[in-house]
């Protein structure tokens, strides 16, 4: 962490936009100078509770007067790309977003691409990715501490395969350091393979990666809800917490589950936004990269978009990169419109608390 102070913009203030508010709130190098919200009594509301005076119910206003250094938006999918685009365009030096990052594959492009092109580092969001453990164990995975990788499973692949997906893939990706090439899958419920969404989806299958492995996708219950990637020694497993590793077997045939013994993290008060944010700034100082990154969320929504089209074709072999980028899977009406236009709005009690 440096003497910059960083002037940070929180487009979208609902309910995940106030704990983005409350880390930015929270760290010596930050500071909320704008809250945009379409929603004018949350707002207001919000800006009494972070003292924050610049309140504007768009984008396009904010950047008329303020242009910030760091701009986190986090609203709803639909609203994304425009927001992206525009900070981009303006000189915002560090956007982040959250996942879904789009439902259409050429939007994802078009925000990636944006911020490329004029050197804006963009991070992804909230994701188990950025967890400081789940970053160590890939990197001695990658080093090959516990060996060369001999194979991977994801479980768990189902119910939103664009959303709580994000982070399956996004933990294969890193632990693997591969992409997915070619995708195999059939899905369930068979009315869920009919609709625009994502919603209820569960997909089993099998993704052939640029290494050369073949992972197994279980989107049907198994004993375990995430990722494992097991070499000759041993087996690393991500379950929705830091990864456990196991090294041989007692006597009753079971895996002995080893102290990972990892290194201690100065942030913590957050649980995995930390790591999302703190690498995020670490990048925008010039210092590495995003432990998630905008790039990273395009391509868990384009294995996704993958997934379902094969399912929705009996299990034709796809390949990747599509050629196709108007293709889309939408996310829950929640995830894509937000709780306001979908019957679910947040109190402002609940909001000013």
């Amino acid at each position: 962490m440096n003497d910059t102070k960083y002037r940070v913009a929180i487009i979208g203030c609902g309910r995940m936009g106030q704990n983005y508010a409350e880390a930015y709130t929270t760290y010596p190098d930050t500071e909320i100078i704008a809250i945009v919200d379409a929603n004018t009594q949350r707002r207001n509301v919000l800006g009494a509770r972070f003292s924050v005076d610049a309140l504007y119910s768009d984008v396009e206003a904010l950047l008329r007067d303020i242009v910030p250094d760091i701009a986190a938006i986090v609203t709803p999918t639909k609203y994304m790309k425009d927001a992206v685009i525009a900070c981009a365009e303006a000189g915002v030096k560090g956007i982040s977003t959250e996942k879904p990052i789009a439902a259409r594959l050429e939007d994802a492009d078009a925000m990636v691409d944006a911020c490329a092109e004029r050197d804006v580092v963009f991070a992804g969001g909230n994701l188990q990715r950025a967890m400081n453990e789940v970053q160590e164990a890939a990197s001695r995975l990658h080093t090959g501490e516990f060996g060369d990788i001999r194979g991977v499973n994801v479980h768990g692949f189902g119910g939103e395969i664009s959303g709580g997906g994000c982070q399956h893939i996004s933990v294969l990706r890193l632990f693997t350091n591969t992409e997915v090439e070619k995708i195999v899958a059939y899905g369930s419920p068979p009315e869920a393979l009919n609709e625009e969404t994502d919603e209820g989806l569960i997909i089993n299958g099998s993704f052939r990666l640029t290494n050369g492995l073949t992972c197994s996708v279980f989107g049907t219950p198994t004993p375990c809800r995430g990722v494992d990637v097991w070499t000759d020694e041993c087996l690393v497993r991500w379950d929705w917490n830091p990864p456990e590793i196991f090294r041989g077997y007692d006597k009753h045939g079971n895996r002995i589950r080893l102290d990972p013994n990892y290194s201690p993290y100065p942030w913590n008060e957050f649980s995995y936004l930390t790591g999302s944010i703190r690498s995020f700034l670490a990048a925008v100082d010039g210092n590495g990269h995003p432990w998630i990154t905008g790039a990273d969320l395009r391509q868990a929504l384009e294995v996704a978009i993958a997934a379902k089209l094969s399912a929705t074709r009996n299990s034709v072999p796809v390949t990747l990169p599509l050629a196709d980028r108007s293709l889309a899977l939408y996310p829950r009406p929640y995830r894509w419109l937000g709780g306001d236009a979908t019957g679910k709005p947040q109190s402002i009690e609940e909001a000013n608390s």
